[in-house]
């Protein structure tokens, strides 16, 4: 893919990097290319972060036919700057795509993508101790006109952001509330998909978990709501006595996270038992009661781990280990990042140098 580059003549201010913070700050640049259904893909570009200028009639504002990726660019203690596992975002944005009858970018194409904005943004890649640059690509329909169909033109973008801790808690275990009435996704759904309805269906349950004190939602199943999927944000994990228990993502309802497959990839390498089941509930608040939850870890790009000290199903709670963060816990999260960073070899071949 040939891609022309157009930098700004206006760079902005770099922010403090050590309050980033989340999403707050864009950097100077975007790429930009796009799609028509006579054309395929065209005109691949970087160019100076603007507003978009959209039709009033876009397809995207009035039925949602939208996907987008999350990965970061980690700056090394030698300077090197390095991607963690891009194809596999790449691989899930088709998935996703797919399943909303929208164009699918080719992997290398999304990797040099990624990479070329990286490089023309490298000196947004902070330095600070557990900071990164988070990049954010997503597609959307740009056809103007009304009607529920496969649109004809769409464009795909890569914006970025210097970030730190996604929570501000840090690596603080957080308190997770038990979803039993709203449903986030069912079989046959969009579950598995980065779409932006997913999580706008959310936020009503993340209110609700708000407003008790809780810091996320853990999702049950839409059919049967009895066993555990996900957090509004990540993967979940559970060890119960020894071993560890995640939903599967085979059904379709869980999304395929990176992080996860890297946690699970890590503990199974460190000989522990990792069960993609189906968990009931009742079977994972009775295990918290009984002293067999010994630890309980959300997983994802943004917050890497996110260990977790505190459940709560309708009026039943649970503390997990002193609501202190397991040891398990803290070794998968120095492991990772220690790989990410540059700080720990990586024997896998997940990283990506710019």
């Amino acid at each position: 893919m040939e891609i022309r580059i157009e930098k700004t003549t206006h760079p902005k201010e770099k922010p403090d990097q050590k309050n980033l913070g989340f999403g707050k700050y864009m950097t100077d640049h975007m790429f930009m290319v796009d799609w028509h259904k006579d054309e395929g893909w065209s005109n691949a570009r970087i160019v100076p972060y603007a507003p978009l200028e959209l039709d009033p009639a876009c397809v995207v504002l009035h039925y949602a036919q939208e996907t987008f990726e999350g990965l970061k660019a980690y700056r090394t203690a030698e300077g090197k700057i390095q991607l963690f596992r891009p194809e596999m975002n790449a691989k899930r944005m088709q998935r996703s795509n797919e399943r909303l009858c929208m164009p699918t970018l080719p992997v290398e194409d999304f990797v040099q993508a990624v990479k070329a904005l990286v490089k023309v943004e490298e000196d947004w890649v902070p330095s600070e101790p557990d900071t990164s640059l988070y990049i954010r690509p997503y597609m959307f329909s740009t056809e103007a006109s009304l009607g529920v169909h496969m649109a004809a033109a769409y464009t795909f973008i890569i914006i970025c952001c210097p970030v730190g801790a996604y929570y501000p808690t840090g690596l603080d275990p957080v308190k997770i509330l038990v979803e039993d009435e709203l449903v986030r996704a069912v079989k046959g759904g969009t579950g598995f998909t980065k779409c932006g309805g997913n999580y706008a269906g959310s936020i009503l349950g993340q209110v609700k978990a708000e407003k008790l004190g809780y810091t996320q939602v853990l999702w049950l199943d839409g059919e049967e709501r009895k066993y555990v999927e996900e957090v509004g944000t990540m993967n979940i994990m559970f060890k119960i006595a020894g071993e560890i228990y995640t939903a599967p993502i085979d059904n379709g309802t869980v999304l395929a996270g990176v992080t996860r497959d890297s946690m699970i990839t890590l503990l199974r390498d460190w000989g522990y038992t990792v069960h993609e089941e189906k968990l009931a509930v009742d079977t994972l608040m009775k295990a918290g009661h009984d002293g067999t939850l010994e630890e309980v870890f959300g997983t994802g790009t943004a917050a890497v781990i996110s260990p977790v000290g505190e459940l709560r199903y309708k009026d039943d709670e649970v503390v997990i280990g002193d609501f202190k963060t397991g040891e398990l816990t803290q070794k998968l999260y120095d492991t990772l990042t220690g790989i990410q960073w540059g700080r720990i070899e990586d024997t896998y071949g997940w990283t990506v140098t710019i």
